[in-house]
């Protein structure tokens, strides 16, 4: 082992207090993860985030520990944290083991890409930081608004086809299939996942959108930045043919906000579900 990484494991062994106290300096890795810990209250307990956690605002003030799945022992054992919070998925799977290894607590919360997820995510939370009885007070505010849009959804018709894309590089966007945060969002909102012929996401070919048939066409707001704007998304080769380039329906939304199933679930259900609907009733 490294010198200087066996010193990092030492000084963070000796800051770490005991088990049973609650913890005082958290680091988190993922999204939602930081926006419970906000929630909750107990912001002024994270010593470090991850680029992930883009909201609320004052995340960016943060250090960053780098993307959730590209993490490294060493930035984090610097920070001398007594608590580690990290959405599933967070990786790799080497270093998390490091720092196991190094004695530090580690609380992995489950990603799932629903109501009954963010339930679990806002519990799991509240209880690793000793909070658990805030947590039961958030649960209710996140159900009490989820009601509320559930309500408003009740007399809906129709269910549009709704094809989300992502981009992530310079090859084709991908679309989402059955199993993601995409499908799931769009489902709750009163939406049709369009492609659920596979799992996960894949490239997006021109016969896959034409035989989709969406109504409308989903992004996040850097998807239609990196694509080119409004314009450039719908006259796409693969897009244009399509029912939604033909009615210009096109929804652009955070990604956090729309993908990152947390407390602010129901208001992007409310905001996709107003866009899907435009017949849907007023608050």
């Amino acid at each position: 082992m490294p010198m200087r990484l066996a010193l990092l494991l030492a000084l963070s062994l000796a800051a770490m207090p005991a088990a049973a106290e609650p913890p005082q300096r958290i680091v988190s890795v993922g999204g939602s993860l930081t926006e419970i810990v906000y929630a909750l209250g107990s912001e002024r307990r994270l010593v470090a985030v991850d680029s992930t956690s883009s909201y609320p605002p004052a995340a960016d003030a943060l250090p960053d520990v780098g993307y959730m799945r590209q993490l490294a022992a060493e930035p984090i054992l610097a920070l001398a944290p007594d608590l580690l919070l990290l959405v599933e998925d967070a990786g790799p799977p080497a270093v998390i083991e490091q720092l196991r290894a190094a004695g530090m607590r580690i609380e992995t919360v489950p990603d799932r890409p629903s109501l009954d997820g963010v339930r679990e995510k806002v519990t799991r939370v509240a209880a690793a930081i000793g909070m658990p009885e805030r947590g039961e007070a958030l649960l209710a505010e996140i159900e009490a608004a989820q009601r509320s849009v559930g309500e408003r959804l009740a007399e809906i018709g129709e269910r549009p086809r709704v094809l989300f894309l992502l981009s992530v590089g310079t090859g084709a966007p991908l679309a989402a299939g059955r199993d993601t945060s995409a499908a799931g969002i769009v489902e709750l909102a009163g939406g049709t996942n369009a492609l659920d012929g596979f799992t996960g996401y894949k490239p997006l070919s021109p016969e896959a959108a034409v035989g989709a048939q969406p109504d409308a066409i989903l992004v996040t707001e850097s998807t239609l930045d990196r694509l080119g704007g409004h314009a450039a998304v719908l006259a796409r080769p693969e897009l244009a043919a399509t029912p939604a380039a033909a009615a210009g329906r096109l929804i652009a939304m955070d990604g956090l906000l729309l993908l990152g199933f947390g407390p602010r679930t129901p208001q992007a259900v409310a905001r996709l579900a107003e866009a899907l609907h435009p017949d849907l009733p007023e608050r």
